[in-house]
């Protein structure tokens, strides 16, 4: 008997569901903080250093260094800065939406040291001797901009112009803003056309005050700047940007257009995949899909996370992942129904098995996730939060949400006698009584044998990497500015650009480099200089390409400390993931198959590597997020197939023969290769989506993840399971015999007969 009651129950729930997200769902996605690649805005890296000589950088010294820097950005109007101290003397400055990135950069690395000074270059007054908080920009009586601050003591000014006045005819009091001992002077800048100090005015009669007016050649922002940096004091240190990236609001609003066509486009294939081959479960796989992009966009929320153009990619990647939980269980759920049980049946015991398969697949990715994050630049630590938050998201939704919505159905004996909306054929299913197992179904694939060639495929892989080895030791990597230090610029324009013109202008500039067109219609101009630019030649820089081509271009900059830096940690992070694997592989599984897992990881990497190193595609810090993305997703298959293997070891109970163990693995690899070839198309749909549509920043991170997804599919079939089934014959011959199942110890208490 159908209960219509729960059918009603199922259709409220979703209903309910769906309803409250797309009433909720506008004000989250406007309350979500846009990282600087996605609003425009800049990020610098700060090395503290010595202002003075013997001075020492202490822990409170650049703590009262960031304290400073905080004044200076609410004197910038800036409502959500960050501002990290990082390894004791080091200082990360991210501005995001921020509209005047120079005069930004100005007012963080001027130290501010106001200095009153005779034509000599003596030191008569200094910022210590203004009233905090005392300065403010106000008028001269003809008009002209001026900054009045005011003294502590009227007294020690006294002192001063008297000193100044019995000067004369030299009678000038200079006033200088970070002045510089043995480098700058009087004598030399009087002579300039644009002199260093700000001012020097004659002092012909003794003030007895605390009001004093900076007067120069000032327009209504540069008093106001200056103003504004007397008001948050100097800076104790010498700031040295040893990174910087700086984003344009229109590349940051293109950016976030495209990645979120690549997103309605990618995941708009992957429901109607799922809907369209696992019908009810993959109806059912849609909603709780929708409401996992729903839940992570709310704890981003929540949390007040930064969303980054490479969060964004991970979120779209993150569907394509989250729907493998519902793909195991629904090919779990579908051998269940082919052997005959019912549909109630069918659904818990597949489900069941499911579970464990689904948590040991996502652990290893959330493995991967926490190394990003902990060793990620702000980028690419945005990619790996929304990886994470994805993955524990996954479990909510596609191992509870889906679970509750299809047990509603399936208890409502609606589903009774009807496979069909689970995908399965009536000519499929075997009748109970033949006592047929799960593992004894036949496949599609039943004619392929995966084991025989494996000697062959081996020869094949292993002539790749003598080949890979070669071309990165002949082309080597194009390392970018990431690791190689340098800096890299990217002009966006409304009309079409020529290599030609803007080489020639970068020329008049003083720079010979290449450039490189890109984008819809050729309006994306990008440029690499080999030396990481100054601040002043960043500034040079923006202001020809703007003048010339009406546009302000990106420029990011790495210095050779942190480009070392970058690519060691890059080092560490693969490292530490693949140990962490080993690890988690040979606790929950064995030894042999965490081995072979990470060597046929190990082989995604380096084909990944040379792939990159043939096309002379750009490494960059998105490069390294690709490939631990890689290592933790591509483990997935691998481990799908090996619990598929262990169970079909446990069913053996006692191996004595190596022809049982090429049974055991061809049998395995039939058996998960409708779901591995699903999940995989799944993540491909989404990556192929990120590169025909997505924002061309994040393309060579996209080509990364779908080499490595490519490759994965293949070492997870023909590495990793070939290489435990060597190692595991040689354990047989070796013992004569495997025993695969643990034998009950007998109750000594209990009557034996």
């Amino acid at each position: 008997m159908v209960k219509r009651s729960r059918i009603v129950a199922f259709l409220l729930v979703v209903l309910v569901l769906l309803g409250a997200m797309s009433t909720t769902a506008k004000n989250i996605v406007q309350d979500i903080k846009l990282g600087l690649d996605l609003q425009g805005g800049f990020e610098v890296l700060y090395e503290v250093q010595p202002a003075k000589e013997g001075q020492k950088i202490t822990e409170s010294v650049v703590a009262d260094t960031a304290e400073a820097l905080d004044k200076r950005i609410n004197a910038l109007g800036v409502s959500e800065p960050s501002i990290q101290v990082e390894e004791g003397n080091r200082i990360r400055v991210q501005l995001a939406g921020i509209e005047d990135q120079e005069q930004a950069r100005s007012m963080l690395s001027t130290q501010a040291n106001l200095s009153f000074r005779d034509v000599n270059d003596k030191l008569m007054m200094d910022g210590s001797d203004l009233v905090e908080g005392g300065a403010e920009q106000s008028f001269t009586e003809t008009g002209q901009p001026n900054v009045a601050v005011k003294l502590k003591d009227k007294d020690k000014f006294k002192e001063v112009t008297e000193k100044i006045v019995s000067m004369a005819p030299n009678n000038q009091l200079v006033i200088w803003l970070d002045f510089e001992e043995g480098k700058d002077s009087f004598a030399k800048e009087v002579q300039k056309e644009d002199p260093k100090f700000l001012s020097a005015p004659n002092v012909d009669e003794v003030f007895n005050t605390t009001e004093v007016t900076i007067q120069g050649d000032f327009t209504v922002e540069e008093a106001q700047e200056l103003a504004a940096l007397l008001d948050a004091g100097a800076l104790p240190v010498k700031l040295k940007e040893i990174y910087s990236t700086s984003v344009g609001a229109q590349f940051g609003e293109q950016a976030l257009n495209e990645t979120i066509l690549a997103g309605i486009v990618g995941i708009g294939i992957i429901f109607l995949f799922m809907i369209l081959y696992y019908r009810l479960p993959g109806f059912v796989a849609v909603i709780t899909l929708i409401a996992f992009l729903y839940l992570t966009l709310l704890i981003f929320d929540l949390l007040g996370a930064v969303m980054t153009l490479p969060g964004i990619a991970a979120l779209i990647l993150g569907v394509g992942m989250a729907v493998d939980a519902n793909i195991i269980t629904a090919e779990r759920i579908k051998e269940e129904i082919k052997i005959g049980r019912p549909i109630k049946a069918a659904f818990k015991t597949g489900s069941s098995n499911a579970f464990l398969t689904v948590v040991d697949a996502n652990l290893t990715t959330l493995l991967a996730g926490g190394v990003l994050f902990y060793f990620g630049t702000s980028s690419v630590k945005g990619f790996a939060t929304t990886l994470i938050i994805s993955i524990l998201v996954s479990f909510i939704t596609a191992i509870w949400g889906a679970r509750v919505l299809m047990s509603i159905l399936v208890k409502s004996n609606w589903l009774n006698n009807k496979p069909g909306w689970f995908g399965v054929k009536k000519a499929d299913i075997h009748p109970i009584s033949e006592g047929y197992d799960a593992l004894d179904l036949p496949t599609k694939f039943d004619k392929l044998d995966f084991v025989k060639p494996h000697k062959k495929l081996f020869a094949l892989s292993a002539v790749a990497i003598i080949a890979g080895m070669i071309v990165l030791a002949v082309f080597r990597l194009n390392l970018g500015i990431d690791f190689s230090s340098g800096s890299r610029m990217e002009l966006l324009s409304e009309k079409p650009l020529t290599e030609e013109a803007v080489e020639a202008e970068l020329d008049k500039l003083g720079y010979d480099v290449n450039v490189t067109l890109g984008g819809d219609n050729q309006t994306i101009a990008s440029a690499r200089f080999d030396e990481a630019l100054t601040q002043q030649e960043i500034a040079k820089v923006k202001a020809g390409m703007n003048e010339k081509f009406g546009s302000e271009p990106n420029i990011s900059t790495v210095s050779p400390v942190v480009g070392k830096e970058l690519a060691k940690n890059a080092m560490k992070a693969l490292a530490i993931a693949t140990i962490g694997i080993i690890l988690y592989v040979a606790f929950r599984f064995e030894f042999y198959m965490g081995l072979a897992a990470v060597l046929a990881l190990l082989h995604d990497v380096f084909f990944i590597i040379a792939f990159f190193s043939l096309t002379r595609l750009e490494v960059d810090i998105t490069f390294i997020a690709a490939v631990l993305t890689i290592v933790g997703y591509s483990i997935n298959d691998t481990i799908v197939t090996f619990d598929r293997i262990r169970e079909n070891m446990t069913k053996a109970k006692k191996i004595t023969a190596p022809e049982q163990l090429d049974v055991i693995v061809n049998k395995s690899i039939r058996q998960t290769l409708a779901r591995s070839i699903n999940t995989v198309l799944t993540v491909v749909i989404a990556v192929i989506a990120l590169i025909v549509f997505g924002s061309p920043s994040i393309l060579n991170f996209s080509i990364a993840l779908l080499v490595g997804l490519i490759g994965g599919a293949y070492s997870s079939i023909f590495i990793a399971s070939q290489l435990w089934l060597i190692w595991k014959k040689k354990e047989l011959k070796k013992k004569g015999k495997l025993i695969t199942y643990k034998e009950k110890a007998a109750n000594k208490d209990e009557l034996q007969v």
